[in-house]
């Protein structure tokens, strides 16, 4: 016998609207919608279960009294100037996932007795950009020229991430929400976001965007780690929100990745933005904006400039194709760091495997062979 849902037509539209779509994109996909909302059908329980999961939201939400507010917990800058109050269920989501990963960790960690990071917080928005650099450069063990010695920038790129990662930050990088390749992060909403903490900060990077803006988002969200400041960011262009923060974190970015004093010296050899990206082992991109910085190309040649480069490195993505090795790009989406604690804490007895399956986004046997592969699984 079908049971029948009492939902009022106010809490439809809510959870329509917060997923994303109109009215009318979903009544394609629910045929049944039009009636449920002017009261002439009601969902049975199996319908309404089946509509819960085409819009991200859990069940029992339907049988509120009215909508939940659910407030974005970290700001979220616009390079437009603007502070968003909302972000797209997917972005929304992620930074729920990870808050609930770094909770465990937290706890894990201090239960263990591990030390906080001494560098989290250590400066403020009012810190000189240099110190703040050096200090990174310290914490991190690099120097000044730390990439040369590396053959191409995308090596220089895993090298610095494995840096980052040995210190206790947690570097996540995804495109989607979780594993669900439906549900993708848009890049022009989201470069990444970083949630601040003292014993387990996490960044997130948008695996979706191009490798050459991945590595200055990274640097960026290394600055407000530094600077105790969790946030979020869209980052268009390679240009920052009109905030103190997040202008000392962009040029905390930008003086870590590419010197002034070096590049001004680089630059006028008539290398060009080719050449030193050769000499620094960073992106086109960067250089063109340090070139922008320090003001040897215009603001209106760097947008032409990064325009072209984002169209190229787009159609240069689209030729490799899709795909890929599945359990390479779980160890970036779950972070291999993160992963050796879930893996220290399930042999410890710390952690019972429903608790670890929820925690990685990973079940079963794909559980498994992730970790098999990775650690020595009993």
């Amino acid at each position: 016998m079908k049971q029948f849902v009492s939902i009022q037509p106010e809490m439809l539209r809510w959870a329509i609207g917060r997923a994303g779509y109109t009215v009318e994109e979903m009544s394609e996909k629910v045929p049944q919608l039009t009636a449920w909302l002017d009261g002439t059908k009601q969902p049975t329980v199996k319908q309404l279960e089946d509509f819960s999961k085409k819009i991200y939201l859990p069940f029992g939400y339907f049988f509120l009294p009215e909508p939940p507010r659910e407030e974005l917990p970290i700001p979220f800058f616009r390079t437009n100037n603007s502070v968003q109050k909302q972000v797209s269920i997917n972005v929304y989501d992620t930074i729920l996932l990870l808050q609930q990963r770094q909770d465990w960790l937290r706890d894990y960690l201090k239960e263990n007795e591990f030390e906080e990071l001494d560098f989290v917080g250590k400066y403020n928005s009012k810190s000189e950009v240099k110190t703040i650099v050096n200090d990174i450069r310290q914490v991190l063990e690099l120097p000044e020229n730390w990439a040369a010695g590396f053959r191409t920038w995308d090596d220089a790129l895993g090298n610095l991430v494995q840096a980052i990662e040995d210190k206790g930050i947690i570097a996540v990088f995804n495109g989607v929400v979780e594993n669900n390749t439906s549900r993708k992060i848009q890049v022009d909403e989201c470069r990444g976001f970083v949630l601040v903490d003292k014993a387990a900060p996490f960044m997130f990077i948008n695996n979706a965007d191009s490798k050459a803006a991945q590595m200055f988002t990274i640097v960026h969200e290394l600055a407000h780690i530094w600077t105790g400041k969790s946030a979020g960011f869209d980052f268009q262009k390679l240009e920052p929100a009109n905030d103190e923060n997040e202008i000392l974190c962009d040029r905390v970015a930008a003086e870590f990745l590419v010197p002034e004093t070096a590049f001004t010296q680089i630059w006028n050899t008539g290398v060009g933005i080719k050449g030193a990206t050769r000499y620094f082992k960073v992106s086109e991109i960067v250089i063109a904006r340090r070139a922008l910085d320090t003001g040897k190309i215009s603001k209106k040649d760097f947008y032409a400039f990064y325009d072209e480069y984002i169209h190229r490195e787009s159609e240069k993505k689209a030729a490799q194709g899709s795909g890929g090795d599945f359990y390479a790009t779980t160890r970036k989406r779950l972070s291999i760091g993160f992963a050796t604690h879930i893996y220290n804490a399930i042999k410890s007895g710390d952690l019972l495997y429903r608790d670890a399956y929820k925690l990685t986004s990973l079940k079963g046997d794909t559980f498994q062979s992730f970790f098999s592969q990775n650690f020595r699984m009993a």
